[in-house]
């Protein structure tokens, strides 16, 4: 619907050409850091969306125990996606999923000591890039916030 035709709804906002040039630069280095994550994860010998999921089983504090649909909504996939995925995870012995006793049709998920050795290491080498990554990031955050309100 074209918000020009609703009264009281703010125009969209055009961007510039220097918006378009920071935007596709924070795409492309974004895209950069995910590849290099990707890279990291399959040469310690786990696939991207493994990494994903032991990171957001271990990143996460949400107060209850993590299950299979907190998982599937931090990873933004469908619960049966998320629950064959748990199971390669299971069989590869970085996790482990118990019937929860408070709720039988729950299954909650909990780190093995080898998926934190795996998370140590990968998380070592993550955060230096992100550390070595972050002045063009905050530059181009900056600049598209300076735009923005400028």
């Amino acid at each position: 619907m074209d918000t020009s035709d609703v009264p009281g709804e703010a125009q969209p906002e055009i961007p510039t050409e220097a918006e378009y040039e920071a935007l596709a630069n924070l795409r492309y280095t974004l895209r950069h850091f995910l590849d290099f994550s990707s890279s990291a994860a399959q040469a310690e010998g786990l696939p991207s969306q493994q990494h994903q999921a032991l990171l957001a089983i271990k990143g996460y504090r949400g107060g209850a125990p993590m299950t299979i649909g907190i998982l599937a909504e931090r990873l933004l996939i469908a619960p049966h996606s998320t629950s064959e995925l748990v199971h390669r995870l299971v069989l590869a012995g970085y996790v482990t999923r118990r019937t929860d006793p408070g709720d039988k049709r729950r299954q909650t998920i909990e780190l093995t000591g080898q998926a934190d050795e795996l998370l140590m290491r990968l998380g070592a080498i993550h955060l230096r890039e992100v550390r070595h990554m972050a002045p063009e990031l905050i530059e181009l955050l900056t600049e598209l916030k300076e735009n923005h309100s400028g």
